[in-house]
């Protein structure tokens, strides 16, 4: 009925959109040195398939044009985003699968919000390498073996 095409389209907007609508909805928990971007559960979805890396990207520039952080944050904090993702894509395992987000952000995201929220790095480091793993992989891991046990999803070739 549909192509595939058409299918991956459709499911990278979705995507797109759930990261931007739950980041900005929790946006008291999705913004700052202590944050736990719930839709960072979302970029364990490369993963399975490489049309949720633009998805991811999209989603986090949208809402991060919501975060009171600026060109800085939707710009390189969306690329930040599109970095994890595809190294999310090229993970061997899904239980590696979440750690990109987590890595990449810690310290790339850190990076920009440390001297603009007027905290010191390494302590930012920490607490978003926290609120990472919380999203990646207490939420983002059990969403990946959940969507494949279920036969939603599995790893493309």
């Amino acid at each position: 009925m549909f192509s595939l095409k058409t299918k991956n389209l459709v499911l990278a907007g979705v995507v797109a959109a759930l990261y931007v609508a739950l980041t900005v909805v929790l946006a008291p928990i999705s913004y700052g040195p202590l944050q736990v971007r719930v839709s960072e559960a979302l970029t364990v979805l490369p993963f399975f398939n490489p049309i949720f890396i633009p998805a991811l990207y999209i989603g986090a520039m949208l809402a991060n044009i919501f975060g009171g952080f600026g060109a800085i944050d939707i710009f390189l904090g969306s690329a930040l985003t599109l970095l994890a993702a595809f190294l999310t894509y090229k993970m061997p395992n899904k239980y590696l699968a979440p750690l990109p987000p987590v890595i990449v952000n810690a310290f790339g995201v850190s990076a920009y919000v440390a001297p603009l929220a007027n905290v010191p790095y390494w302590p930012t480091v920490f607490w978003i390498g926290i609120g990472e793993l919380i999203a990646c992989y207490v939420l983002g891991l059990p969403l990946l073996i959940f969507l494949e046990k279920r036969g939603i999803f599995s790893k493309e070739k």
